[in-house]
């Protein structure tokens, strides 16, 4: 595809989709079993409306939380392959090129690599702990 920013994006976009389309497709079918989705079915309720009033809030929150951590999931793709000389080109500031410029200097400064290395830790574990605050708040089967 290429260098620079907008072909790592659609790279990793593409990457990312089948985990969505599979938790959704799973919490959909789960939904779709209910008693409730029955009962309005029975009403004479129409299927959109069954989709936007029942189905999609109850599936929007896993999707959420699936959104949350696989952002980090993203960063670190993107790491790799700027590390590896596939991401956006330099001057383009990426924690990845950051790390593989900064082995050449490791021996006359060799905290070069280290901080965006500490910068791309941080980061993603924040956002995995974020993806875990969001699953305790929004996942009704763990309030008690």
């Amino acid at each position: 595809m290429g260098f620079g920013v907008r072909n790592v994006i659609i790279a990793v976009a593409i990457v990312s989709i089948a985990p969505f389309a599979r938790v959704t497709r799973g919490d959909v079918l789960a939904v779709r079993e209910e008693p409730y989705i029955e009962a309005a079915r029975l009403a004479g309720i129409r299927n959109t409306a069954i989709i936007f009033r029942h189905v999609l809030p109850n599936v929007l929150a896993p999707i959420i939380v699936q959104g949350a951590l696989r952002v980090s999931a993203a960063i670190i793709t993107e790491a790799g392959l700027s590390f590896l000389g596939l991401g956006p080109q330099p001057p383009t500031p990426v924690w990845g090129s950051m790390i593989a410029e900064g082995r050449n200097f490791i021996v006359m400064a060799p905290h070069i690599s280290p901080y965006p290395g500490i910068a791309l830790m941080i980061t993603v574990v924040g956002l995995n702990l974020f993806g875990d605050g969001l699953r305790d708040t929004l996942d009704p089967k763990l309030k008690v």
